[in-house]
C-alpha cells in the first residue's frame, strides 16, 4: 500500500467539508423536478461558465494532457486547439437556440418539432452511451489515483467516489453539483496557474529559452516541435478534431447546463465564460508540459531514465508538483486531481438520472401523465441504482485499458448526438425518420469500428493487427450520420414528415428567444404558425 500523503488528504478533506456543506444547503432548496435537474433554473451565466469549465475539465484535460505532452510533444496541440474550437461552436451554433427549444435535456430540445417518443428512445440511447462509459473511466481513474496517492485501496477509492456522487446528486441535485464544480474549477485553474508560474520562474519567464531546453532534453529533440509523433497521418488528425468539436456539443451532460440558466442569453454568457476559462487553462497546459520535460527527463528521482516516468506519464503533471512546490504542493495537486474526477462524475450522474426518469419514465413510460414528485422520486433511485452499478463496474474493470472507455464517449457523442441535434436546429427538411436511421447508424458504427481499431482490438482483445485502422473513426462515423439522416429526411413523403417542415416556423420562433410554447403560437397565429408563413 502507498505511503499516506498527508497534505493531499487534508486537501481533500476540506474540498469534501466544504461541498457536504454546500449540498445540505441545496437539499432546503430543492423540491421540484425543476430545482432537481436544472437548480430551477436560476443559475446565472457567469456561474454556470465558471460551473461548465469544472464539468468539462475532466482528468484526462490535466494529468492526461500534460502526460500526452510529455511524451509527444506537438501533437498534443490538436487536442488542445480541438477543445477551444469546440466551444466556438457551442457558443455560436448550439447554447442560445438549445436552452430556448429545450427544459431539461438536449431530448427536449430535439423532440420539439418531431415525434416525442422515438425521439426520447434515441436520445435516452445516446446519452447512456455516452454517460456510462464515461463514468466508469472517471471511477477506474479515481480508484487508481487513491490507491497510487492516498495510501488506500483501489476498492476503498471507488467506494469514496460512489458514495460521494450519490449524496451530492441525490440530496442536492443540480444546485449542489453546480457548486461542487464551480469550486472544482476554481482549485484546477488555481493549482494549474501556480504550476506553470512554478515552471517559469524556473527559466526567468523566458518562453524560448523553456521550449530550447525541452528540445534538448527530449529524446526525440526537435520532433517535438514538429507533427507526426502521435498521429501520423491526416485521417487521424481529422477524425480527433471532429471527435472534439462534435462530441463537446453532443455531451448531454454539458448541454444540460445550458437548462439551468434563465435565458439564451444568458446560455451564450455561460459558453462564453465557460470558452474563456478553458482556453486559458490549455495554455497553462503548454508551459506545464515543457516544464515537465525540462525538469522530469532522466531524473533519477522521478524516472527510470528518459521518459520512464514512475506510475506511468499521467503522473508527469504531479511528480512536476513536487519539484515545484515540495510534498504539500504536490498533495494540493493530487487532492485538485481527484475533486476534478469527483465533480465530472456528479455531472455525469445527474444527466443519466435525467434521462431515465424525465426522457424514458416520464416521457416515453408514462407519456407525459407524471407528476413531479413521481418524476422527482424516479430520479433519486435511479442515481443510487447507477451509483451501486458503477461502482460494480469500476470494481470489475480495475486494471483494464480505460483509454477505450475514454474515446467512447466523445465518438458517440459526435456521431449520433450532435448531427441530430444540429439538423433539428438548423434544417427545415429533417425529419423523425431521419432521425432515427441517422442516429442509430452513427451510433452502431461508431461502437463497432471502436471495437475493431486499435485500442480494443489489439489493446484489450490482444490481436496483432487491428481490422479498422484509425483510434478515433469520427469521421467515418459522423458522415454517416448526416448522410442517412439527409437521405431518409428526403425520402420520407408521410404527412407526418410535411407537418415537421411546417412546424419548423414555430421552432425557430422559439429558437430565437421567445418564451411561448409552440401551441401558445398556434394560438396567436393559427395555421401560419405551423405552415412558414408567420411573422
Amino acid at each position: 500500500m502507498a505511503e499516506l500523503n498527508y497534505p493531499a488528504i487534508a486537501t481533500f478533506s476540506l474540498f469534501i467539508v466544504a461541498t457536504l456543506v454546500i449540498t445540505a444547503y441545496a437539499a432546503r432548496r430543492t423540491r421540484s423536478r425543476k430545482d432537481f435537474y436544472v437548480a430551477g433554473s436560476a443559475i446565472g451565466g457567469i456561474r454556470n461558465g465558471i460551473a461548465i469549465s469544472g464539468d468539462y475539465l475532466s482528468a484526462a484535460s490535466f494529468l492526461g494532457l500534460v502526460g500526452l505532452f510529455f511524451v509527444g510533444g506537438y501533437d498534443t496541440i490538436f487536442f488542445i486547439i480541438n477543445m477551444i474550437l469546440s466551444w466556438v461552436v457551442v457558443l455560436l451554433l448550439i447554447a442560445e437556440k438549445l436552452r430556448n427549444l429545450g427544459s431539461y435535456t438536449f431530448a427536449d430540445a430535439v423532440s420539439i418539432r418531431l415525434e416525442a417518443r422515438p425521439i426520447r428512445i434515441l436520445a435516452a440511447t445516446g446519452t447512456l452511451a455516452v454517460a456510462v462509459p464515461y463514468l466508469l473511466a472517471q471511477m477506474v481513474a479515481a480508484g487508481t489515483l487513491f490507491e497510487a496517492l492516498f495510501g488506500l485501496s483501489y476498492v476503498q477509492g471507488v467506494l469514496v467516489v460512489g458514495v460521494l456522487m450519490t449524496v451530492y446528486v441525490t440530496f442536492g441535485g443540480m444546485l449542489a453539483t453546480t457548486w461542487v464544480q464551480i469550486i472544482k474549477a476554481a482549485l484546477l485553474v488555481g493549482g494549474g496557474t501556480i504550476l506553470a508560474i512554478g515552471v517559469l520562474l524556473a527559466v526567468d519567464f523566458n518562453v524560448n529559452d523553456l521550449a530550447s531546453q525541452a528540445v534538448a532534453a527530449h529524446p526525440q529533440g526537435q520532433a517535438i516541435m514538429q507533427p507526426g509523433l502521435l498521429y501520423p497521418d491526416i485521417v487521424s488528425v481529422v477524425s480527433l478534431s471532429l471527435a472534439f468539436i462534435g462530441g463537446t456539443a453532443g455531451l448531454p451532460h454539458v448541454l444540460m447546463r445550458f437548462f439551468t440558466v434563465p435565458d439564451g442569453v444568458q446560455a451564450r454568457r455561460s459558453a462564453a465564460w465557460a470558452m474563456g476559462i478553458i482556453s486559458y487553462f490549455q495554455l497553462l497546459v503548454l508551459v506545464i508540459g515543457l516544464g515537465a520535460i525540462v525538469l522530469l527527463t532522466d531524473n533519477p528521482a522521478f524516472t527510470g531514465g528518459g521518459l520512464a516516468v514512475h506510475g506511468g506519464s499521467n503522473m508527469a503533471a504531479v511528480h512536476l508538483s513536487r519539484i515545484i512546490g515540495g510534498n504539500i504542493f504536490m498533495g494540493f495537486i493530487c487532492a485538485v486531481a481527484f475533486a476534478t474526477i469527483l465533480a465530472v462524475v456528479s455531472g455525469l450522474m445527474l444527466s443519466a438520472a435525467a434521462t431515465i426518469s424525465h426522457d424514458l419514465f416520464a416521457g416515453v413510460i408514462r407519456k407525459g401523465q407524471c407528476t413531479d414528485a413521481e418524476e422527482l422520486r424516479v430520479s433519486r433511485l435511479t442515481v443510487v441504482v447507477l451509483s451501486i452499478v458503477g461502482i460494480l463496474l469500476a470494481i470489475l474493470f480495475e486494471g483494464q485499458n480505460v483509454a477505450v472507455l475514454a474515446t467512447l464517449p466523445l465518438v458517440i457523442a459526435a456521431s449520433a448526438n450532435f448531427p441530430v441535434l444540429f439538423l433539428c436546429m438548423y434544417w427545415k427538411g429533417f425529419t423523425t425518420r431521419g432521425a432515427l436511421y441517422g442516429g442509430y447508424t452513427g451510433l452502431l458504427l461508431a461502437v463497432s469500428l471502436i471495437i475493431l481499431g486499435p485500442n480494443v482490438w489489439v489493446n484489450v482483445l490482444g490481436y496483432e493487427q487491428p481490422l479498422f485502422p484509425y483510434t478515433y473513426p469520427t469521421l467515418f462515423s459522423m458522415a454517416a450520420c448526416f448522410l442517412a439522416a439527409w437521405l431518409f429526411s428526403i425520402t420520407d413523403n408521410s404527412p407526418r414528415a410535411a407537418a415537421e417542415a411546417a412546424a419548423f416556423a414555430a421552432q425557430m420562433r422559439r429558437a430565437q428567444g421567445y418564451d411561448e410554447t409552440y401551441h401558445a403560437w398556434k394560438n396567436v397565429y393559427g395555421d401560419a404558425a405551423t405552415s412558414g408563413k408567420g411573422t
